[in-house]
C-alpha cells in the first residue's frame, strides 16, 4: 500500500514538473513587455500628452457644484421610485 502512495507521489510531482516547465518556456518565449521603435514610441508620448492636456482642460471646466446638485437630483429622483 505504501508503495501505491509513494509512486501516485512521484506521478503528481513529476506532471508538476512538467507543467512548471511548460510555464516557464511558455513565458520565456513571450515576454511581457513590448519593445517599440523610436517613431512608435514618439507617437504614444504625444499622444499620452495630448490626453493629458485634455484631461487637464476638463479638470480646469469641471464645476463641483453642478456636479453636486446633478447628483442630489439623481439620488432624489431614485428614493421617488422606490
Amino acid at each position: 500500500m505504501a508503495e501505491v502512495i509513494l509512486y501516485g507521489i512521484i506521478i503528481i510531482l513529476l506532471i508538476l514538473v512538467i507543467v512548471l516547465l511548460m510555464l516557464y518556456l511558455s513565458a520565456r518565449n513571450n515576454p511581457y513587455y513590448v519593445v517599440y521603435d523610436e517613431e512608435t514610441k514618439n507617437a504614444l508620448k504625444r499622444r499620452v500628452l495630448s490626453l493629458k492636456d485634455e484631461l487637464e482642460g476638463e479638470l480646469e471646466e469641471f464645476d463641483v457644484e453642478d456636479w453636486e446638485k446633478a447628483l442630489e437630483e439623481s439620488i432624489d429622483e431614485e428614493v421617488k421610485n422606490l
